[in-house]
């Protein structure tokens, strides 16, 4: 084989190598984009996730606090509903209170209701002795009417009189004044006790008043300020009301 033979194989030889390298670099090349273009897919796959996460939790930070504003702005809606409704209601008992400064000035009409607070109360001890406590005000009242109290009484129960002690050493606290503005005050009524003094029923016109209170709050604010005084007045006439304590009358 002379030197052309020789350089011609050689040229072919390269010229293979050289065909296979190129096919090789392209196959490399290729597999390289394709991974590329994968995992660049997964990284933007994976931020977009991560975006989507930040977005939701972000919503939910804004939904919480909308609902803690709401919650607050509500809630500060009805402290301020209810407090419109307490003053209200203080208005109403205040006026509640100076009607019923005027009962005992009927003398007439607040005799009989002294007779019958007082068989009202006998009713509920049913004790044959009772201590009395009242307004030294109203003592010579009181004392007008404990005969057809305790008549009346009887005869409803079919028992005999029961003894009556009016308190002349301890009265209840005079009607509220100018003069007494902060101290205690009665605005009328009788307090009557057992004996031994464990049983005590309060039947003044303030406590009763309390206990109205208390008992027709819901239909004190169905009805209009023009005529919650006359409503007060009726309740306070026609509802007895009863408080019992295990402690002497104070």
């Amino acid at each position: 084989m002379n030197d052309a033979d020789v350089s011609k194989q050689i040229q072919q030889m390269v010229q293979f190598i050289r065909q296979e390298a190129e096919e090789k670099a392209n196959e490399i090349r290729i597999s390289a984009d394709e991974e590329f273009n994968i995992e660049k897919l997964q990284l933007v796959e994976a931020e977009k996730k991560k975006i989507r996460q930040e977005y939701e939790r972000k919503e939910k930070q804004v939904d919480v606090r909308k609902k803690i504003e709401y919650s607050m702005q509500l809630n500060a809606s009805r402290i301020k509903v209810l407090q419109a409704q307490d003053d209200l209601v203080n208005d109403m008992k205040d006026a509640a209170s100076k009607e019923l400064l005027n009962v005992s000035h009927h003398h007439h009409l607040y005799k009989k209701l002294l007779k019958e607070l007082i068989v009202q109360s006998l009713l509920r001890l049913k004790e044959p002795a009772v201590l009395l406590r009242c307004r030294k005000d109203d003592h010579h009242l009181v004392e007008s009417v404990l005969d057809s109290a305790k008549e009346e009484y009887a005869e409803k129960l079919n028992v005999h009189s029961p003894e009556i002690i009016v308190d002349t050493t301890v009265y209840l606290p005079p009607a509220p004044s100018h003069h007494n503005a902060h101290g205690l005050s009665c605005s009328g009524g009788v307090v009557l006790a057992s004996r031994d003094g464990k049983i005590v029923f309060e039947n003044t016109l303030d406590a009763r008043l309390d206990v109205l209170f208390r008992n027709k709050l819901p239909e004190v604010f169905s009805v209009s300020n023009c005529c919650y005084c006359y409503f007060f007045f009726v309740c306070l006439i026609n509802n007895p009301i009863s408080i019992f304590e295990n402690n002497s009358v104070k």
